[in-house]
Formats: C-alpha cells, structure tokens, sequence
C-alpha cells in the first residue's frame, strides 16, 4: 500500500511539470498541445507494453477478455478530458478552470467508485479530500483570474467526470487482471484516435521548431507515459478514490517549479494552499479501515 501511494504520488510530480514545460516551450494552442501529448505518448505506451510483454495478472492470462465497455469509457474519458480541460482555461482562466477540474475529479471518482464498484469510501477519505480541494482552490485564487464563465466552469467540471470515467474504467480493467502498460497502451491509443481531427485540422507548426519538439518529447515522456504507467501501478493496489485525492499533489509540485525553474513567487495564500494539500496526503497516508464494499 506504502509503494503504491508513492507510484502514485511519483505520477502527480510527473503530471505537475506540463505547466513549466508549456512556459518553457513555444506559443501553441493548448489543444493542439493536449493532443500531441496524448498520441506521442500513447506511442511510447504501445512501445512500453510491447518491450516488456507483462503477461495479465489473471491465473489463464489468455482468457482475460477485454471489455469493449470500459476501453470505450476510458478512451472517452482521455480524449474528452484535454478537450474539455483546455477550453475551460480558455473560457475562464487558468485559475478557475484548474480549481473546478481538479478539485471536482476526486469527488467525482469517488461517487464513481461507489456506483459502479460498490465501494464506500472510508471517512478519513472525505476529510482529506475535502483538505486538499480547499488547499487547490487556494493555490488557483493565488493564481489570479477571477472572471468566471458559466461555459468555462460547466468544461472544467466535464474535465472532471473525464478524469473519473478514465480512472474508474482503468480500474475495471485492473481488476480484470490486465497488466498496468497494456491498460493504458489501449486507452490512451484509442483516446489518441478520437483526437486524430485535432492533429488534422490543427495548427502543428509549433512542432517544426526545437523548443516545440523538446516540449512534445517530454509531455509525452514524463507526465503521460512515465506518469500513467505510475498511476496504474499505483491504482492496481488502491482506490479509484484515494488515487483521485493523491494526484492533487501536482498543483503542489506546478508551484514549486513554477518558483524553482521559471523565478516566480508563490504567495502566501498559495503557500498555505500547498501545506493543506501535503497535510490532506499525510492524512490519506495515515493507516485506515478497508473500504467498504456495500451489498
């Protein structure tokens, strides 16, 4: 349980350097961005799962059957979440969109997981849950941009049920016995296949430069490959709720580079956002009852 919190606490570190590599790298329309990131690291996710040839965890590995339900679910959930996502930043800020998204997803996989697995969430999981989304609201009200746009929030919250249906469909898969690369190798490949209009009719030119190819290695590298074959490791042995809560340590780690690599300066109302959100993982990580699964 140790190892799998901290493959997940590893993921949201990976996660938490899309922002200062986006600052780093060229002008670019953030859903061209999104896409390339998702079909370059779908490649190397197909590659992984290829090179290490994971059996499935099930006692006949050749007699998982893959359920054609959660790939769709998942896929759907990749794709419409960096849609959704960068046209809620768009329509209401950086600020606000991020708040909304990541601090509704865990109360949206956590709904999820009781509906679809039956599970009911410990207590200790709405109190830390509740501490980090109060600690993320207060890192974006730090962030600036107060304008709030009704569309904007409505995107952000879809950003979220986005996050959910990928987590808990990754987790049905898991469950079924599926090893972690093949898992995300399929969602994030037929994810990249729901995206491909974007890469048609979008602007790509960025990508002919060097900055805007470094930039699209490393998202694809780090915080999608390297940080979701981290994220099913983890979510293999864990909640689809207590990974959601986890991952929200990446606002946490976006503000520490923010100041260590681009010079900005945290204020003080982002600095006490961050301790309630390394507080709400403490919690998490204190030991606790099972969740409960409900008749």
């Amino acid at each position: 349980m140790v190892r799998a919190r901290l493959f997940v606490l590893l993921a949201a570190v990976c996660f938490g350097t899309t922002g200062t590599a986006q600052a780093l790298g060229p002008e670019a329309a953030p859903v061209t961005v999104g896409a390339v990131r998702i079909a370059l690291g779908a490649a190397l996710l197909w590659a992984a799962q290829a090179i290490l040839r994971a059996p499935c965890h099930t006692d006949d590995a050749g007699s998982a059957r893959w359920p054609v339900a959660a790939q769709l679910v998942g896929a759907l959930g990749v794709a419409g979440y960096a849609l959704s996502f960068f046209g809620a930043v768009k329509l209401t800020g950086v600020a606000v969109g991020t708040v909304v998204a990541l601090g509704s997803a865990p109360a949206f996989t956590g709904i999820g997981g009781w509906l679809v697995f039956r599970v009911k969430p410990p207590r200790v999981w709405f109190a830390a849950t509740a501490l980090a989304t109060s600690g993320v609201v207060l890192i974006g009200l730090a962030g600036g941009g107060a304008d709030v746009s009704v569309g904007g929030v409505l995107l952000a919250l879809c950003a979220g049920v986005s996050y959910a249906a990928y987590t808990l469909a990754s987790k049905g898969m898991l469950e079924a016995g599926h090893a972690s690369e093949q898992v995300m190798a399929r969602i994030f490949g037929f994810g990249a296949l729901l995206l491909s209009p974007v890469l048609v009719f979008g602007d790509l030119g960025w990508l002919s430069t060097g900055g805007g190819l470094a930039m699209a290695l490393w998202l694809a590298a780090v915080p999608t490959a390297l940080a979701y074959l981290l994220f099913a490791a983890g979510l293999r042995h864990l909640a689809a709720s207590d990974v959601a809560t986890l991952t929200l340590a990446e606002p946490v780690t976006a503000v520490a580079l923010g100041a260590l690599v681009l010079g900005e300066r945290p204020g003080t109302v982002a600095v006490l956002g961050c301790g309630l959100v390394l507080a709400a993982l403490a919690l998490l990580g204190l030991p606790q009852r099972p969740a409960r699964k409900m008749a």
